[in-house]
Formats: structure tokens, C-alpha cells, sequence
């Protein structure tokens, strides 16, 4: 028999709240279970332990029920190894058979073409909205080797919109990205060398976005998708893929929420032209540094050129910390400004209704 791992997508994106196991005998002390590992042994957790009492990855019941032992625990993150440990069975992340909430029960993998895409469709009768998400820089797959999956359970969004809006489309199109050695990753490079990070073909490019957006615009003649209301939002990569599907698709959406994106000369350079409503989310300071300050730029030109529907939210530490974004105290400046870069957790939680407002757009 096989071991489970039951998760669904919180704040660090995929998130373990139970395992199932098979199980002779009576249920061992609950002192023997626990889980160990990277995924529970971190500043961060140990901080929430010691301020909070309790911490992603504590054990709060223990059953053997039909054969299984059933371990539910605080949620914990699925982004780093762990063990679960139960009495003398030691059982480690590769071992276990991970199941996603709503992932394969609500979203249909799909594949036309190069795009390999999931979609998930209201049950409602007659045209609906729809939100494209983009994912960010990694969670994408290579030539050959897309699994349809990582993209929609890394991080906190689609799966969290279709639980929140089950009367609209959400569709989350997974790019084809180049492979690269993030170990050499600069992201404070130059702002004017910064679009030398793009691989033509590769990402968000916009050849890929145009096939994406020639499925949405087949939806919309087939009668399943309102033209009126497409949206489109997405976060880092995806924030900056946003900003450029608004160039391939201006005749598509209407309305868009890039979150924490990748500014670069060409993303700036679309950013402060666009006509249409746009809200644009970050962190106070983000682990490109220099991400707020052509943000600010972009949109206040366009707030001074007449985009009145133009908007900047620049979270504040407290407003992340209400998060669980960066609570660690003393964090050296670098694992500060990397964490600030989870800034669509508050966003897709509608902080400052951003999701509420950007439903509320209709194209003219």
C-alpha cells in the first residue's frame, strides 16, 4: 500500500495538512510522531513556536482507522524535504503520494499546440469571466519535461481562485522556460542590461502569450467566455508576463494586476503607456531593488497622462507580517527582500479589495 500526503495551497503555496500511512496494530504514542526536515526546521518556524506555541509541522491528532495511520498537523510547507516520523517507521517526502485539493478535481490538463495549460471551468450555463494567471520565474517546466502541475501548486493563486470565484474561468498556461543556473542569477543587474534576461521564445515571451491568447479569443466565440471581462494577473516572471500580454492582447483584457513584476527597460516602457485599468502590487522593497522605483515612475506617469484607473500598492512590513511575510526578527537584508517577494499572498487575498476591483472591470 501506498503512503499520502493531503495539501492544499496556503500562503507558501503548496501546503501538507495530513498523512495516511499503512498501519498494523494500535496507534503509537503521540510522542513518537512528528516530522523532521528542512521543511519544519527553520528561523522561521522556531520563531513562530517560541511567540505562538505552536508551528507548521507539530502534530495535532494521531488515529489508526481501516488499516491506515491518519497524522494530521499545523500545515506545512511541500517547497523542502521532510520525514514524518511514527514510532520506528521513518517515511521521507519521496515515499509519499502528494494530493492537491481542487488540483486534479477541478482543473483539466490541457495541451494545444505548445501551450500546456490548466483550466477550470464554472459549472454556470452561458458566457462567464475568466482570470489568466501567469506563474513566476521556476515554476515553469523545459522542453519535454512539463508535468501540468508544479505551476498551479507552487504558489498561493489559481487553485485559491477557483475556491474564491467558482462562477468565473481560471486558466494557468505553464511556459516553456529556458534552463538556467540559478546559482549565477543576478537580479540587482543593471536596469539597462535587465531585458538580456529574456530568451526570445522562452518564459512569458510574446509569441507564447499570442498562443495563449488565441485559445481565450476561440473561448470567447465558442459563447463560454465573457469578451467584456478577461483578466489577467501574475507574479514576479508572471508579473512581468501580465504587463506584456496587455501589449500582445490589447484588444482582450479588460483589466490587469501584475504583482511584484520583473521591471526591465521593455516592461517599464509598456507599463507607462497602457490606457487600460491596471494595479500594480509590491513590497515596500523587494529583492530587486530597484523594482519600486520604476514601478512609482510608471505609474504616476500614467496617473499624470489621464489613467485615472491606474494603481500602486506598495505593502508596508506590518501589512506583510499580517501575512506571516518576513516576521523573523533581525533577517539579514537579503533573505528580507527575498521574502518581501512573496507580496501576492496579500494580493490574491484581497488586500486592499485588488481582486475585488479588478473583477469589477468591464472592457468597453
Amino acid at each position: 500500500m501506498e503512503n499520502h500526503a493531503y495539501t492544499f495551497i496556503g500562503y507558501t503555496g503548496q501546503e501538507i495538512e495530513r498523512f495516511e500511512i499503512p498501519w498494523d496494530g494500535e496507534a503509537p504514542a503521540p510522542e513518537s510522531v512528528r516530522v523532521i526536515g528542512p521543511a519544519v526546521e527553520t528561523d522561521r518556524i522556531r520563531y513562530m513556536k517560541e511567540t505562538r506555541g505552536v508551528a507548521p509541522g507539530d502534530v495535532k491528532e494521531v488515529l489508526v482507522e481501516d488499516g491506515l495511520l491518519k497524522v494530521w498537523i499545523e500545515p506545512a510547507t511541500t517547497r523542502a524535504d521532510f520525514t514524518l516520523v511514527a514510532g520506528d517507521k521513518k517515511i521521507s517526502r519521496a515515499d509519499f503520494v502528494i494530493h492537491t485539493r481542487t488540483s486534479d478535481e477541478k482543473f483539466e490538463r490541457k495541451e494545444e499546440g505548445r501551450v500546456l495549460y490548466r483550466l477550470y471551468t464554472p459549472k454556470a450555463e452561458g458566457p462567464r469571466p475568466m482570470i489568466l494567471f501567469l506563474h513566476g520565474g521556476g515554476n515553469g517546466g523545459y522542453e519535454g519535461e512539463r508535468d501540468n502541475n508544479k505551476h498551479i501548486v507552487t504558489d498561493y493563486g489559481p487553485i485559491n481562485f477557483a475556491e474564491d470565484y467558482p462562477d468565473i474561468y481560471v486558466m494557468a498556461p505553464m511556459a516553456v522556460e529556458a534552463r538556467r543556473d540559478m546559482r549565477t542569477f543576478n537580479p540587482n543587474r543593471r536596469f539597462a542590461d535587465s531585458d538580456s534576461m529574456n530568451v526570445p521564445g522562452y518564459g512569458w515571451s510574446r509569441d507564447y502569450l499570442a498562443l495563449v491568447c488565441d485559445i481565450i479569443r476561440r473561448m470567447v466565440r465558442e459563447g463560454k467566455v465573457d469578451g467584456r471581462r478577461i483578466y489577467v494577473t501574475g507574479m514576479s516572471m508572471g508579473g512581468a508576463g501580465t504587463i506584456r500580454a496587455m501589449s500582445v492582447g490589447a484588444d482582450l483584457f479588460a483589466a490587469c494586476v501584475p504583482v511584484c513584476p520583473s521591471m526591465t527597460p521593455e516592461t517599464f516602457s509598456i507599463l507607462k503607456s497602457l490606457k487600460m485599468p491596471v494595479w500594480v502590487a509590491s513590497a515596500y522593497i523587494d529583492h530587486t531593488l530597484y523594482r519600486h522605483k520604476y514601478l512609482v515612475d510608471a505609474v504616476m506617469y500614467l496617473r499624470d497622462h489621464g489613467n485615472n484607473n491606474a494603481h500602486l500598492t506598495l505593502y508596508s512590513p506590518e501589512e506583510l507580517e499580517k501575512y506571516d511575510i518576513s516576521i523573523t526578527p533581525d533577517l539579514p537584508y537579503p533573505r528580507l527582500f527575498s521574502e518581501n517577494h512573496n507580496s501576492w499572498v496579500p494580493t490574491y487575498k484581497n488586500e486592499y479589495g485588488i481582486m475585488s476591483w479588478l473583477l469589477n472591470q468591464v472592457r468597453d
